[in-house]
């Protein structure tokens, strides 16, 4: 919702906008992480998370999901298979983070190797 109170990402971090697809496809490929995360939260409360538990492993398909349009813009672009899947890893990364960033709880923000982690605080009232 814009405009309501956000707990946002602890500690605060820059977050980026993903250019090449449009706000409705933004927006729907937001709500489905935001569904994928509180699933995790439910399910894996004091465990932390990258995107790639969330989207990765068994969930690597992304076909017929909202973030197939990820894939797409970097193949349309010219980039072959496993480039267009990283970018478009990354552009998820950045969406997730903003979801995160926007979400009513509060998230703490970490690394795992070499990739961003998160987890839920579960301090809300």
């Amino acid at each position: 919702m814009k405009g309501a109170h956000t707990m946002a990402l602890n500690p605060s971090s820059e977050i980026r906008d993903v250019h090449g697809i449009s706000d409705a496809e933004k927006d729907s490929i937001k709500a489905f992480m935001q569904g994928a995360v509180y699933c995790w939260v439910k399910n894996r409360k004091d465990e932390e998370f990258a995107v790639r538990d969330l989207v990765g492993g068994e969930n690597y398909d992304w076909n017929r999901t909202p973030l197939q349009v990820l894939y797409e813009k970097h193949i349309n672009a010219g980039k072959n298979h496993d480039s267009s899947v990283e970018a478009a890893a990354k552009d998820l990364g950045w969406l997730v983070k903003a979801v995160l960033h926007e979400d009513k709880r509060t998230f703490e923000a970490g690394k795992t190797g070499l990739v961003n982690s998160y987890r839920w605080v579960g301090n809300e009232p």
